[in-house]
């Protein structure tokens, strides 16, 4: 199967996909075209374009002493406590669709582009996913589970801050990429200036493959951990992206490309294409929940055990 992502871009000239291809061997060779019909908004729910932080808002100031504090929280020490603590898996047992539910509770405080509640973000990536590619059932079911790791933010999970929880993701023990958005609060992490961590490679070396770098603590990782030790079927692409979507600085400013290895590589051109409906979907327009849950069950059901550990 060739994969083939095409250039698309917005108004202001932003690339929303990029041109690449690999080949896998299948039983026969057939070709997608992963750039379906979907067509991104010019602006936000807010009337803004999207993840535009110094644009005057009401949550601009919000946005950004978030990001103040997660910058300085976000060290190799807590990183690592965080994993060790969350990836034992023992806090509670429930379906998939439990915890979609228990999102109806949260709004994402890093979000400059929308202040509904998370179920709204979850069920409008997937069913634009589900317009474009009716036959990746998978990356339907990924776009409907990508963010229940912010489930951390309730109380039966430690009601985590958000900072600890939500925003842009990037890997912590090497330096921190200019790209990251508010870069400039780095310097007041203890990381920033401890030369094992402050070089481009820190703890790591070139083509080491990002399973092996630590991210930045919050719902992705955590999601990427319960659904690896729930042992999902979903492909590595799937999983690929659960980690990953909030990695920027990976796949829109393309830092960090020097840690991944040959099958970051592959899934990478998926989370291209998933990225654009996670980003560009968020909108005003309402998703008929109870009429679109039967199916999403059904995946559930295909790809996840009846009761996940969390």
């Amino acid at each position: 199967m060739t994969i083939i992502i095409d250039h698309h871009s917005d108004q202001n000239g932003d690339e929303i996909g990029e041109k690449n291809q690999g080949i896998t061997k299948e039983e026969e060779e057939t070709e997608l075209v992963l750039d379906a019909g979907f067509e991104a908004p010019h602006t936000n729910s807010f009337g803004h374009t999207f993840r535009d932080y110094d644009a005057e808002s009401e949550r601009r100031r919000g946005v950004e002493e978030f990001y103040r504090v997660n910058h300085i929280g976000q060290t190799v020490d807590f990183v690592r406590k965080m994993r060790q603590e969350y990836g034992k898996l023992n806090r509670t047992e429930m379906s998939i669709w439990e915890c979609c539910e228990l999102l109806n509770e949260f709004i994402d405080e890093s979000d400059p582009d929308l202040d509904e509640p998370q179920i709204e973000h979850l069920l409008q990536t997937a069913e634009a996913i589900r317009k474009d590619y009716p036959d990746e059932d998978w990356l339907h079911l990924t776009g409907l589970i990508h963010d229940l790791g912010k489930v951390l933010l309730h109380s039966s999970f430690g009601e985590l801050p958000q900072w600890a929880v939500v925003g842009d993701t990037y890997p912590v023990g090497c330096a921190f990429d200019e790209s990251i958005v508010h870069h400039k609060y780095f310097k007041e992490n203890q990381d920033y200036d401890n030369p094992s961590y402050n070089t481009k490679y820190g703890i790591y070396t070139e083509g080491c493959g990002l399973d092996n770098v630590l991210m930045s603590w919050g719902h992705d990782d955590y999601m990427y951990l319960v659904a690896k030790e729930n042992q999902t079927t979903l492909p590595s692409a799937g999983l690929f992206i659960i980690r990953y979507h909030s990695f920027y600085a990976l796949h829109k400013s393309e830092a960090y490309k020097y840690l991944m290895n040959d099958e970051d590589t592959e899934n990478m051109k998926w989370l291209k294409v998933f990225n654009k409906y996670d980003l560009y979907s968020k909108s005003k327009v309402r998703i008929n929940v109870e009429e679109v849950k039967p199916y999403y069950l059904s995946l559930i059901n295909k790809y996840f055990p009846a009761k996940l550990k969390w």
